[in-house]
């Protein structure tokens, strides 16, 4: 379901998790892990962070591959700006834009398996520099 885009926070397969198909979209907070339709091609499910929500101001590619590091976007409404864990490899708003907050699917919670490696999913985000 991944790919290599969210290395190394989930594997490329082999991996279950537990997610809420049931959640409250406005009780979404940045640094979530999502999943959602892909707006590239809408029969695939994708997993992203959530980074930014209606009306932020965000930098498009932080990393400057897709966009140079000095450009920033406003969220629009009824969108966010999601990016995977993977940044080198992986397509997420910084390629195709804000994504529809209607395409979102469910939250992810915690991976279970291998149980080795079971994770509670903690949301990162400490603070956000204005």
């Amino acid at each position: 379901m991944t790919g290599p885009s969210m290395l190394p926070t989930l594997a490329n397969d082999g991996e279950w998790v537990v997610e809420n198909c049931l959640f409250n979209p406005d009780k979404l907070q940045r640094g979530d892990l999502i999943t959602f339709r892909s707006p590239l091609d809408r029969t695939r499910t994708v997993c992203k962070r959530v980074i930014g929500f209606p009306g932020d101001v965000i930098c498009v590619d932080p990393t400057g591959v897709y966009a140079p590091s000095t450009e920033h976007v406003k969220v629009p409404k009824g969108h966010i700006w999601v990016m995977g864990d993977n940044a080198a490899y992986s397509r997420d708003s910084r390629l195709y834009g804000p994504v529809s907050m209607g395409l979102i699917q469910g939250k992810l919670y915690a991976r279970i398996w291998p149980l080795k490696n079971f994770t509670i999913f903690r949301n990162p985000t400490t603070y956000l520099d204005y």
